[in-house]
């Protein structure tokens, strides 16, 4: 019996990133299982061409056709593993929808990552980013993955500490990168659970809601009202979520900036320097709301940037440059993108 043929030729992807841009797949495949991801790696016509591993696109930014093989991880389940005195284990397949995940470990009983609900992307590449919001980071919650690499053909395995995790970083976006798709990821989630309600967007909207002690389904449904509040959806309007990471910066230089610039938000580190908000330094200097062509920053929140309609990679390019440019005017800041560009790449912004 033949089986059908999982490699197909000159795919769009304009529907497989959030941001909605054009661009092609001279060769693409939908991987969710092993032997298939080795039959396609091993098939002549796309021996040699370089490769994407493509989870939800939604931190992407394509910039051009891609050339070679684009592996959409589609790799599905999830189920508890192992539970001891502390804590649950769950795994989930590198396919599997982020924010369905979470509900679904909530809905089970099994809290921990409800601060991460609704950012958008796959459970495969959400170690990837190392994602964070409201005062948790995934990591947190990291036990292990599993991963195929495509150099070696072989299946690895990876606890925390061989992920390097860093804020918006890790392993997988450094000496990893491209190198390994992940197949599944197992999380730690302890019994013993407490909110974390320190943001003040979180505990103003449980206080609007006389909300004293919530539940994990409540503080998860507190971080969803917020998001869907101010960013958009990528359903109705291409955008990749935050486009731009928090900066840290050492402390002298916040100590300038906020004898120049009143009411700077900032978050002190262990390490003694200072988190700023990336959004906030956007906004005052002009970009919330703004266009750049068909590309701009989001009106109810200047970190997002979004597809208008029409944009190509080279004007999401274009658009955060210029905000970058404007940013390390008035601040002294460079801001580093949070996606990863993809494609041929116009004239690099100054370091």
């Amino acid at each position: 019996m033949s089986h059908p043929d999982p490699l197909r030729q000159d795919v769009a992807l304009d529907a497989l990133n959030t941001l909605r841009l054009p661009a092609r797949a001279a060769w693409f495949a939908a991987i969710d299982n092993v032997d298939s991801l080795r039959a396609v790696l091993d098939d002549p016509r796309v021996a040699g061409l370089p490769r994407l591993v493509l989870g939800g696109g939604s931190n992407l930014v394509l910039t051009g056709d891609f050339p070679g093989l684009v592996l959409q991880v589609a790799f599905h389940g999830r189920s508890r593993v192992q539970e001891d005195a502390d804590a649950f284990y769950i795994r989930a397949g590198g396919g599997e929808n982020w924010h369905d995940f979470v509900r679904w470990t909530l809905e089970m009983g099994w809290p921990g990552l409800e601060n991460l609900s609704l950012i958008p992307g796959t459970v495969g590449a959400a170690p990837v980013q190392n994602i964070g919001a409201y005062g948790i980071e995934m990591a947190e919650h990291f036990y292990s993955l599993r991963a195929y690499d495509l150099e070696t053909g072989k299946t690895v395995g990876f606890d925390k500490r061989d992920c390097a995790f860093g804020y918006r970083d890790s392993f997988f976006k450094q000496a990893g990168k491209g190198r390994y798709l992940i197949a599944a990821v197992t999380f730690r989630l302890p019994k013993a659970w407490k909110p974390v309600t320190g943001y003040a967007d979180v505990a103003r909207e449980l206080t609007e809601h006389c909300i004293v002690a919530p539940t994990p389904l409540q503080v998860s449904d507190a971080v969803v009202a917020i998001r869907r509040r101010k960013l958009p959806d990528p359903a109705e309007i291409g955008n990749a979520g935050s486009f731009f990471k928090n900066p840290v910066v050492e402390a002298d230089h916040y100590i300038r900036l906020a004898a120049l610039h009143r009411g700077l938000p900032h978050y002190p580190q262990p390490d003694g320097r200072e988190k700023l908000a990336a959004g906030w330094l956007i906004e005052q200097a002009g970009w919330r709301g703004r266009r750049r062509g068909p590309v701009g920053c989001y009106e109810r929140q200047a970190l997002v940037l979004v597809n208008h309609g029409g944009a190509t990679g080279a004007d999401v390019w274009a658009t955060s440059n210029a905000v970058r440019a404007d940013v390390l005017d008035r601040f002294g800041i460079n801001l580093e993108p949070e996606p990863v560009f993809v494609g041929p790449m116009p004239a690099a912004f100054p370091p």
